[in-house]
C-alpha cells in the first residue's frame, strides 16, 4: 500500500514533467446502509473529503452529517481518518475516532450512514516538482515536490491560493515564492498578519482609510489591499480574521473592489491574494467561525506544506542550506557549525516546530561554544548544554531567555491547536503579550 515515486531524483526543469509522478493506490469507499445507500466514491488522489458540502470529494445527503465531516489521506504510516469537528462524530469499526488507521474492509459510521472502506487496484498519479527548489524552498522528498508542483501551477495562474500547514513549516516563503515566479513578479507584495493586530487596527490595515474616518485618523492611509494592486496580496494566519471583517475581504476576492474605512465609494484593485493558516478552516466553517462563502473563494487551490516529520529525507538540505545562511558566508563559521551539527539527531527529531525550530537550534549551536546535547529516548528536545563562561554573562542570559520563549511558546500553541486565544488563556498572559511573544521569538509564521 506504499506508494512509490518513479523519477525521484532532481532535475533540472522548473515544471512538473509527465514523467514525474507519484503514484498512489486508490481506494473506494460505499454507502453499505442509511439514507445515502448505494452512493459510492473512489480517492481522487491523496486525500478525500467527505461531507454533505457540494465542494467535498465524496458528497452525501444525510443531514446527520457535518458540511465538512472527516477527512481520508494518505500518510507515511498508513491511510488515515480524521474527523473535522463533525457534530455527530466519526466512528471505526464502532469505535468513535478523531484520527485513526484504516485497515482494508473497515467499517465507517458517519451520520446515519453506514460505509465500508477498500483499496482498490487502479492506481492514480499524483505530479512531482522537477527539481529540489522552488524560490526558497528546498527538498526532494515526494511529499515536498507534490507541494512544490502544486505551488508551480498556481505560479502560472493569478488563481487564489490556501497555504496550509503547522507553525514553522515555511508557508510565508511559499507565498513569497508562488508571486516571485509569477507574472506580478514586478509588482508589490503586501503582507498582513490577520492575527497580530487588533480588530481596528486589522480594519484600517487591510482596507485603509480616510481622513476623520475615526478618532486619529489625521490623514487618508491606503491599506494593504489598494498597496498591492498589480501585485499580490498575503493574508497570514487568515483563519484569525473576526467574523465581521469576513464579507469585507470576500467582497474583495469576489468583485476586486475595496472601500476604505470612512468613504462609501469603492475602489477597483487588481490583485492576486494568497492565503495561509495554521488552523483547519473548513472545521472552522463547522462550527461558524469562518464563512464558508469566504472558505471557498480562498481555498480555489489549497496547498498543504508537510511538516519536517513527514519528510525527514529534506532535513539534512534545509540544514546545510540554514548554515550557509547563519556563517553568512564566512568558511571557518560553517565549518565550526558543521561539527557541532550531529546530523543523525536532527533527522531523528520531530521538530515539532519545524523549519523555524530548525534554524533556531542551528542558531544556537553557533553561538554556544559547544554542541547542544542529543535527544534522549523519550524524543524530547536535544536540550540545551550547561551555562558556560563563554560569554559575558548578560549575552548568555539573553540567549537563553531566548531559547526559552521560543521553547515554551512552540509548546504552548501545539497544545492548543494554533488557537492564540486558547493559548493565552492557558498560560496566563494577555493575547497581546503573548502575539509579542511568538513574533519576538519566530514562532508567530
Amino acid at each position: 500500500m506504499s506508494p512509490r515515486a518513479e523519477n525521484q531524483g532532481p532535475t533540472e526543469s522548473l515544471e512538473p514533467r509527465a514523467g514525474d509522478r507519484l503514484w498512489l493506490e486508490r481506494f473506494s469507499l460505499v454507502v453499505v446502509d442509511g439514507p445515502d445507500r448505494g452512493a459510492l466514491a473512489m480517492s481522487p488522489g491523496q486525500r478525500m473529503i467527505i461531507g454533505t458540502d457540494r465542494t467535498c470529494d465524496f458528497r452525501l445527503g444525510d443531514k446527520a452529517m457535518s458540511r465538512f465531516h472527516c477527512e481520508i489521506a494518505l500518510g507515511p504510516d498508513g491511510i488515515a481518518i480524521r474527523d473535522m469537528g463533525s457534530t455527530n462524530g466519526t466512528r471505526v469499526d464502532g469505535v468513535r475516532v478523531l484520527q485513526a488507521y484504516l485497515r482494508r474492509g473497515a467499517r465507517l459510521e458517519l451520520g446515519r450512514n453506514l460505509l465500508t472502506f477498500e483499496m482498490t487496484a487502479e492506481q492514480i498519479g499524483v505530479d512531482l516538482f522537477g527539481g529540489e527548489s522552488f524560490g526558497r524552498l528546498s527538498g526532494r522528498s515526494v511529499a515536498m515536490r507534490a507541494a512544490m508542483a502544486r505551488l508551480a501551477r498556481a505560479a502560472a495562474s493569478d488563481i487564489t491560493v490556501l497555504l496550509t500547514g503547522e507553525t514553522g513549516v515555511g508557508k510565508d516563503v511559499a507565498a513569497e515564492a508562488v508571486h516571485q515566479e509569477s507574472r506580478r513578479r514586478e509588482g508589490p507584495f503586501a503582507v498582513v498578519d490577520c492575527g497580530g493586530l487588533p480588530r481596528t487596527l486589522l480594519e484600517s490595515e487591510l482596507f485603509g482609510h480616510v481622513r476623520g474616518a475615526f478618532t486619529g485618523a489625521e490623514r487618508d492611509r491606503v491599506g494593504a489591499v489598494e498597496a498591492a494592486s498589480g501585485g499580490t496580496l498575503f493574508l497570514d494566519e487568515v483563519g484569525e480574521l473576526p467574523l465581521d471583517l469576513q464579507p469585507a475581504l470576500l467582497r474583495v476576492l469576489e468583485r476586486r473592489e475595496v472601500k476604505p474605512l470612512g468613504t462609501d465609494r469603492f475602489r477597483p484593485v487588481d490583485v492576486r491574494v494568497v492565503a495561509a493558516t495554521n488552523r483547519d478552516l473548513r472545521r472552522d466553517v463547522n462550527s461558524g467561525r469562518f464563512r464558508a462563502d469566504l472558505y471557498y473563494r480562498l481555498a480555489v487551490l489549497p496547498v498543504a506544506i508537510p511538516a519536517l516529520r513527514e519528510r525527514r529525507e529534506d532535513i539534512p538540505l534545509i540544514a546545510g542550506q540554514l548554515m550557509d545562511e547563519i556563517a553568512g558566508g564566512d568558511p571557518a563559521v560553517r565549518q565550526q557549525l558543521g561539527e557541532r551539527v550531529n546530523a543523525e539527531d536532527i533527522a531523528r527529531y520531530d521538530w515539532p516546530g519545524n523549519v523555524r525550530e530548525l534554524k533556531n537550534y542551528l542558531e544556537s549551536c553557533a553561538v554556544l561554544a559547544r554542541p547542544l546535547l542529543a535527544a534522549g529516548d523519550d524524543g524530547d528536545w536535544f536540550g540545551m548544554p550547561a551555562p558556560g563562561a563563554s560569554q559575558p554573562m548578560r549575552d548568555a542570559r539573553k540567549h537563553w531567555l531566548a531559547w526559552f520563549e521560543r521553547q515554551y511558546v512552540m509548546d504552548l500553541l501545539e497544545r492548543s491547536g494554533g488557537n492564540v486565544s486558547a493559548a493565552a488563556r492557558a498560560a496566563g498572559v494577555d493575547r497581546a503579550y503573548l502575539y509579542r511573544l511568538m513574533r519576538r521569538s519566530g514562532a508567530d509564521e
